[in-house]
C-alpha cells in the first residue's frame, strides 16, 4: 500500500522520502543533533532544502561531524580551508555566521543547561501540532525564538529560517492532516 506524505516530498528522490517519513518532524531533544539541523539550516537560508540534504554527508566532513566545540574554535585557517570546499554552500557571510553560531550555540548550553531545554522552553517542552493544512512560514513562536538569537548575535536566523528549524526537529509537526507521519495518525 502507498503511503500518503506532505506535497512537498519529491517522492522520486529517496534521500528526501526518507528525511520526510524518518526525520522531519520528530522531536529533538539531543544537543548533537539539534546543532547539525542548527547549521544545516543556517545554510539553507535563501535555498531549497533538497539543495542542503544533498551536500549533508560533505556538511558533515567539513565541519567535524557537527562537533560544536570543534566548529566553535574554528580560526581563519579552517574558514578559509571551507570556503575552498567545493561541496558546501561557499557563501562568506554563512561560513562566518556558522562559527559564531558555533560560540553562542555552546553559551546557551552553559547558561541552560543545554540548547535543548533553551529551545523547548519556548513552547514548556510541548509539540505545537498542526491542526489544519495551512501552513505559515513563520509563526509567532519563531519570531519570538529568531529575536532572542539574535538578541545573542546569531546569524542567520531569520523567523522564516528558524520556523523551518521548528519543522525540522519536531518543535512543530506541520505534517499534512493526510501524512502518514502526522500525529495520531497510524
Amino acid at each position: 500500500m502507498e503511503k500518503t506524505r506532505c506535497f512537498w516530498v519529491d517522492e522520486k528522490s529517496p534521500v528526501y522520502v526518507k528525511y520526510h517519513d524518518e526525520e522531519w518532524g520528530v522531536p529533538v531533544y539531543d544537543d548533537k543533533k539539534l546543532y547539525e539541523m542548527f547549521l544545516l539550516e543556517t545554510f539553507q537560508a535563501g535555498l531549497s532544502w533538497i539543495t542542503i540534504l544533498r551536500k549533508r554527508e560533505e556538511f558533515r566532513e567539513a565541519f567535524d561531524n557537527f562537533d560544536v566545540e570543534k566548529v566553535a574554535s574554528y580560526g581563519e585557517e579552517k574558514l578559509e580551508e571551507l570556503m575552498q570546499n567545493q561541496g558546501l554552500i561557499r557563501n562568506s557571510k554563512k561560513m562566518e555566521a556558522a562559527i559564531k553560531n558555533a560560540r553562542i550555540f555552546i553559551e546557551i548550553q552553559k547558561e541552560f543547561g543545554s540548547f535543548s531545554k533553551y529551545l523547548w522552553g519556548f513552547t514548556d517542552g510541548k509539540i505545537i501540532v498542526n491542526q489544519d493544512d495551512n501552513f505559515p512560514v513563520k509563526t509567532p513562536l519563531s519570531d519570538s525564538l529568531s529575536k532572542d538569537l539574535k538578541k545573542r548575535g546569531m546569524g542567520f536566523v531569520g523567523s522564516v529560517t528558524i520556523y523551518s528549524y521548528l519543522q525540522a526537529v519536531g518543535v512543530v509537526n506541520d505534517h499534512q492532516l493526510s501524512c502518514f507521519c502526522y500525529h495520531g495518525n497510524p
